[in-house]
């Protein structure tokens, strides 16, 4: 087993005078854990990255929302791969995803992996 330690930095605003804290989580990558990117093309024509780490139990994926970097964490899932973070969700299935606000109505982003053909 390799080991690879891979460190996520959150930075978090903290008290009025807006202080940067950074907090580091160190994973253990073994053989068959990933880090990978995907680039998205949301909406209109909107597009970001997303990575995704799988390591061991841990499977989450890191995407901006509201111009800040979120960490989801994997739920359960009936289809494809769903993630929650607060009270966004982000779910792909294939080439496709869906970005929501489940304290909002309405306004899901839709999104189509950059260099996939368009789904029906």
């Amino acid at each position: 087993m390799r080991n690879i330690a891979s460190t996520f930095a959150v930075l978090l605003m903290a008290g009025t005078a807006s202080a940067d804290v950074t907090v580091s989580i160190p994973l253990e990558l073994g053989g068959t854990d990933s880090v990978t990117a995907q680039n998205y093309t949301c909406g209109d024509d909107q597009s970001f990255a997303v990575q995704y780490v799988n390591a061991g139990a841990n499977a989450l994926a890191i995407l901006p929302v509201d111009g800040e970097q979120r960490i989801f964490v994997n739920v359960v899932s009936g289809s494809g791969a769903r993630y929650a973070s607060g009270a966004h969700v982000w779910w792909t299935k294939g080439d496709t995803a869906t970005l929501q606000n489940e304290m909002s109505e309405g306004g899901d982003l839709e999104c189509q992996v950059q260099d996939a053909p368009p789904s029906e």
